[in-house]
């Protein structure tokens, strides 16, 4: 134990190899870009190597400070979590989540009740968004993303594969006694999963119909309440679908199945610093959530 530097030096470094700047590090740890130098300096020496290469406009890690960071961030966040855990933190309680609309809707919002209850002290935001391409802020603690996981600025977790179910209202679920129906009923379309009728016909042996579709959408969540008013035929993530189906509102009319093209991740920014513990409890209950099979 009296090896280990000081923990100030080592806020320091954490920021600035993340950064890769002094200054950013500084402003964001409240310190001045000297003390921040003089942090790592005093670090330097300690340890009797060189963890940054200096230059007039910018700092880079060394090899020694590259194999340093990723154990000094591991040992910074568990610190973290292990006081929150013993005497917890009340300015860290507060954890907001941006999801796409449909997501939040259909999959988080109706499991918050029962994370809060396990959570009380967790306080979460969940915010939406419609558009994929949506600016990282620095104000979001966790963003969840459908897509194919490359966005500039972020790390994406996969959370799992989906697959792609047809849903409809049961009442008109019960006109369609084989898949062939499908081609006689109005079909919604969502915007952004422009292939996904033709790939389904495709997996039924079946053309696809020349008839246009009924009715276009811009969100899963519009889909839905256009099929559960008996509007048409829509194509849900499976996971979605599920949720509908085990509470009456809409019912899977076919077991036939495709693989979506795009998945959820989490997304981090890449110049983001530890996770506080709050933030690090809601994203294990979201991987829980979307890993969960239907």
């Amino acid at each position: 134990m009296q090896a280990l530097p000081n923990l100030l030096w080592l806020r320091s470094f954490e920021a600035s190899g993340r950064l890769a700047s002094f200054t950013a590090a500084g402003n964001e740890l409240g310190l001045t870009q000297a003390a921040v130098s003089n942090h790592i300096s005093a670090l330097e020496q300690q340890l009797g190597h060189q963890l940054f290469e200096r230059t007039t406009r910018k700092v880079d890690l060394t090899a020694s400070g590259r194999a340093y960071l990723p154990a000094v961030r591991k040992a910074l966040q568990d610190l973290a979590v292990s006081t929150e855990g013993l005497f917890g933190n009340r300015s860290s309680g507060s954890v907001t989540i941006r999801a796409p609309i449909s997501e939040g809707t259909l999959i988080i919002g109706p499991a918050l009740a029962d994370f809060q209850r396990e959570h009380p002290g967790v306080n979460v935001r969940l915010l939406s968004a419609i558009w994929a391409d949506t600016v990282l802020e620095t104000g979001i603690d966790i963003e969840i993303r459908l897509g194919s996981g490359n966005w500039p600025g972020a790390r994406a977790e996969s959370l799992g594969s989906e697959f792609i179910v047809p849903v409809c209202h049961p009442a008109l679920a019960k006109k369609l006694k084989k898949p062939k129906d499908l081609t006689d009923v109005a079909r919604i379309h969502t915007l952004g999963f422009d292939d996904h009728w033709a790939r389904y016909f495709e997996a039924l042996g079946l053309d696809t119909p020349r008839l246009s579709t009924s009715i276009t959408v811009d969100t899963s969540l519009a889909a839905v309440e256009w099929a559960s008013s008996q509007g048409g035929v829509a194509l849900l993530l499976e996971r979605v679908a599920s949720r509908l189906v085990s509470n009456g509102r809409l019912t899977i009319p076919f077991k036939t199945k495709i693989p979506s093209a795009q998945t959820h991740f989490l997304l981090h920014r890449e110049a983001s610093g530890p996770q506080k513990p709050a933030a690090q409890t809601v994203e294990v209950w979201l991987r829980q959530l979307f890993a969960t099979p239907e």
